[in-house]
C-alpha cells in the first residue's frame, strides 16, 4: 500500500499518545524517590481511613470519593489546582491502589500531565514499615 498512509497512520497515533496524560504505577521505592524530586503525593482516600492508618508525610489530603462512591471530579481537580502547579507530575494514593488508578485514568483523559500511581496503596507502605504520621483533623 502507500507508505505515506501508513505514516499518516503512525503520526496520528503518536499524537494522540501525547495529548493526553501518562499513568505510571509506581512501588513505594518508587514512590520515596520521586516525592524526594519534589512530586507531591496526592492522598485521595476519606478522612475516616487517614485516621486510621496515619498519612504519608506532607501528603496532600484531598479525598476523591465518598463513603457511597460518588464524587466530582472538576470540584475536586480545582482543589487540587489549589495545591499544585498546573501541568506537574503527581503521585495518587489510596488504600490499596484501585480507587487511585481510576482516578488517574480519569486525568489521563483530561489532562496533558504524568501521573503516578501507587500500584498497592497505603496498604504497601505500612507492611514495609515505612514513615507515616498521625492525620492532624483542624
Amino acid at each position: 500500500m502507500n507508505i505515506r498512509f501508513y505514516i499518516k497512520i503512525i503520526v496520528g497515533l503518536l499524537i494522540v499518545k501525547f495529548a493526553f496524560a501518562e499513568v505510571i504505577d509506581v512501588n513505594d521505592q518508587e514512590i520515596i524517590k520521586l516525592s524526594n524530586v519534589n512530586i507531591p503525593i496526592v492522598d485521595i482516600r476519606r478522612s475516616s481511613e487517614w485516621n486510621q492508618t496515619g498519612i504519608i508525610p506532607n501528603s496532600i489530603l484531598l479525598t476523591f470519593f465518598d463513603k457511597e462512591g460518588n464524587y466530582n471530579f472538576d470540584e475536586w481537580y480545582k482543589k487540587l489546582q489549589l495545591e499544585i502547579n498546573e501541568g506537574d507530575p503527581i503521585i495518587l494514593i489510596c488504600r490499596s491502589g484501585k480507587r487511585s488508578k481510576i482516578v488517574a485514568n480519569m486525568m489521563d483523559k483530561e489532562f496533558d500531565i504524568i501521573i503516578y500511581n501507587a500500584q498497592s496503596g497505603i496498604n504497601s507502605w505500612i507492611n514495609k514499615k515505612l514513615i507515616t504520621v498521625e492525620h492532624q483533623t483542624n
